[in-house]
């Protein structure tokens, strides 16, 4: 595993900590004043270190304090980093930033410390095996935790990149990591799915069982493992005539988050690949400690669904159930969302089916929900909700992925009452780079909700990245990222759509940092690499 690093100023290091810190110590004194009954997010560093931003999922930076509604529409391109062409690549997972460095994976099997302020390379981390980094890299003290395209989990020394430990969570040949780590305890929480659901009908199928370990942040080692269906069992085979198994699936796609107060760590689940066992579209309360379960709540049953059922063409007997139309596909993979109404601890998680789901989180019990977008008959298509949604103390955030078209919600945490929506503006195909391939555009909001005081963000797969106000929804700036690029590390770039695997916009420290080029893929055939881009005032 080879490492490479570039020299690190340790004066610069002690001066931005001791920036951070002058910067919460402000931040406490003017925070956002939460709305009456609820409990505000978390306190917030200049530093987003993880994909959920913090324990609770807020995916909110309170301290950020340079970036207001008022001046958001002067924020520029401060510099571009192009990664390595590979054919068909997008990114994967997205990136963190803490001490003045943000922490990303590449599309050539490396992990990546970059100066944020200057996209200048800090150090690198080569995987061993010919892999990606999969998730959103997680910082804890000296420590980068990350997963890859293969199941394993790595820890990497935060300063220079040395290899720490690594440890394969999963051996099953689909096996991969799109839900990035959080630690709380000297534990490391992630969960595991598969793409043993996008398999033909000449295999044995399907036999994943999706996963959420406890890892210890020391060595590696796992220290509790919940399995969300029972070990598969061949029933049988299929018409191909290959051995068919039952219950697989159920993988975690999603983030998890941690309530440090009562030791509980919540995740969502996907559907079924076989059968209908298990905690299939369920939202799991787990005791951080152990991993033994407090509560579940199943959203959606049955819901047993494989890539196969979206096809043409496709044998009967493969898909129970979708040639009724009942094929699904509702995962629950958005991160859970932790916060407090009225002294009563809630729970939210955002589903595919397009509701939002509020839960009461010493129970389970159903507090509120609301419908979204409402997917229509007919094969999968993912009009709901996808990978997170944003709290800032006031509201919740929410958008819907192809819901013709994708919106931007904020919702009352109280009621779910809806407080505001904006569409994703109608001339995002029409405008910019997009514009010259009308049969690939098409208007939707897959990416993760971020926020900052005053200002929400969301990528489009138009290519835009925007930046809206939080009080009313209104579009505040705008970036067209679907065009060429000149890296600031020498090499050509090109950007894309802003959504899916790369998360969403990270806000840190008076900048934006954001990784398009995701689906759907926009033609270019100059080989020209994905892109990191930083935007600053």
């Amino acid at each position: 595993m080879a490492v490479s690093r570039t020299p690190h100023h340790r004066w610069w290091a002690r001066f931005r900590i001791a920036v951070l810190v002058c910067a919460a110590v402000l931040s406490a004194a003017v925070s956002l004043p939460p709305a009456a009954g609820t409990t505000s997010a978390p306190a917030a560093s200049g530093d987003w270190p993880a994909f959920q931003k913090d324990l609770s999922g807020s995916r909110y930076n309170g301290a950020e304090r340079s970036i207001t509604p008022a001046n958001v529409a002067g924020l520029r391109l401060k510099w571009s980093f192009a990664f390595p062409y590979v054919a068909s690549a997008i990114p994967q997972g997205q990136p963190t930033v803490a001490g003045g460095t943000v922490y990303t994976g590449g599309p050539d099997g490396k992990l990546y410390a970059i100066n944020a302020r200057t996209g200048q390379v800090r150090w690198t981390f080569s995987l061993a095996t010919p892999a990606v980094v999969r998730n959103t890299p997680v910082v804890s003290g000296g420590r980068i935790v990350f997963g890859d395209t293969k199941g394993r989990l790595y820890a990497v020394r935060r300063t220079t990149g040395e290899l720490l430990w690594s440890t394969p969570l999963d051996t099953h040949p689909t096996a991969r990591m799109s839900s990035s780590p959080v630690v709380h305890g000297g534990k490391v929480f992630v969960g595991l799915s598969s793409s043993d659901n996008v398999g033909g009908t000449d295999y044995a199928c399907c036999t994943f069982r999706g996963h959420l370990d406890a890892v210890d942040l020391t060595d590696g080692s796992v220290l509790w493992r919940h399995y969300t269906v029972p070990e598969p069992r061949q029933v049988g085979t299929w018409p191909s005539g290959a051995a068919r198994y039952e219950p697989s699936g159920a993988g975690v796609w999603g983030s998890p988050t941690v309530d440090p107060r009562t030791g509980t760590v919540y995740v969502g689940t996907g559907q079924n690949y076989t059968g209908t066992e298990g905690e299939s579209d369920s939202l799991l309360a787990l005791n951080a400690e152990t991993g033994q379960v407090r509560w579940t709540r199943q959203m959606t049953h049955p819901d047993t669904w494989r890539l196969l059922c979206s096809l043409p063409n496709t044998p009967p007997g493969y898909c129970p159930g979708a040639e009724d139309g009942t094929d699904l596909d509702y995962d629950l993979a958005a991160l859970p969302n932790l916060f407090t109404v009225n002294g009563r601890p809630l729970v939210g998680i955002g589903q595919k089916s397009g509701i939002y789901h509020v839960l009461d989180a010493r129970t389970g019990a159903i507090v509120w929900q609301r419908l979204l977008a409402t997917p229509p008959p007919g094969p999968a298509v993912v009009f709901g909700i996808q990978w997170g949604t944003a709290y800032d103390g006031r509201r919740l955030y929410v958008a819907t992925d192809q819901a013709d078209p994708g919106t931007l919600y904020a919702l009352d945490p109280a009621t779910g009452a809806l407080l505001w929506q904006t569409p994703n503006p109608a001339d995002g195909c029409t405008t910019g780079g997009a514009a010259a391939y009308p049969d690939v555009c098409f208007l939707a909001h897959p990416s993760a909700v971020s926020a900052s005081p005053g200002l929400v963000y969301e990528g489009s797969t138009d290519g835009k990245v925007r930046a809206y106000r939080s009080d009313s929804g209104a579009v505040a700036w705008t970036y067209d990222t679907l065009r060429d690029f000149d890296g600031v590390n020498g090499l050509p770039g090109r950007g894309g759509a802003v959504s899916g695997n790369a998360g969403g916009v990270v806000v840190s420290d008076g900048m934006l940092f954001v990784r398009p080029g995701q689906w759907p893929v926009y033609p270019d055939t100059r080989g020209r690499g994905l892109v990191l881009l930083a935007f600053g005032r």
